[in-house]
């Protein structure tokens, strides 16, 4: 009989990690998905602006799902985040009001969509007179590959009316929950995870 060596029967352990250590890598993990998912597959928001009231309130915090167009296009009333056509480095919100081989016009602030009157519920007007540039735009169809784009508070939002089209490779997601809200008095709890629509 061979004598066996007296350390095979020993199982080796591993000197513990230290509780600092540990932190830390799970930091590092936790802030590598985060960015991991922030680039691929949801963007986060927050609204500077009036254009997009009453829908989207000045300090709004909103979600947006990245995927949302890799397998589908941007439908009617979709609300999307894009990269600006006149400086892609700023990113902006609105509503899709015309797809590919739509034929838009605009008379006296009322849009028509294929020779049909839009009157929807979201729409936002603040004040009574017309301006010629964008209150009375004639018809015009949109070319295929880009999107015409308007806010919910028409009187007081720079849209495709001034400065054109959208690019569907510009298109960066559409937002679907507004998960924070903050007023000029504080947090805005009833907005609190509500679907954007």
């Amino acid at each position: 009989m061979s004598k066996k060596n007296k350390n095979d029967n020993e199982v080796k352990q591993e000197a513990p990690k230290s509780a600092t250590k540990e932190i830390v890598d799970s930091i590092i993990v936790a802030f590598v998905i985060a960015i991991f998912i922030r680039t691929f597959f949801l963007g986060v928001y927050t609204i500077p602006s009036g254009s997009m009231l009453e829908t989207l309130q000045i300090g709004d915090f909103i979600l947006v799902n990245k995927l949302s167009y890799k397998f589908s296009k941007p439908k009617h009333d979709d609300i999307v985040v894009f990269e600006f056509p006149l400086n892609p480095g700023l990113d902006y919100i609105k509503r899709v009001i015309g797809v590919p081989g739509d034929v838009i016009e605009i008379k006296d602030k009322v849009v028509y969509r294929n020779g049909e009157k839009l009157e929807p519920d979201y729409v936002q007007f603040m004040r009574e007179y017309s301006l010629k540039i964008a209150d009375n735009v004639p018809k015009f169809t949109v070319p295929e590959g880009f999107y015409f784009m308007m806010g919910d508070n028409r009187d007081n939002s720079e849209d495709s009316r001034f400065w054109g089209y959208v690019s569907e490779d510009a298109i960066v997601g559409k937002a679907f929950i507004i998960y924070w809200s903050w007023g000029e008095n504080g947090p805005r709890f009833s907005r609190l995870f509500n679907l954007i629509k």
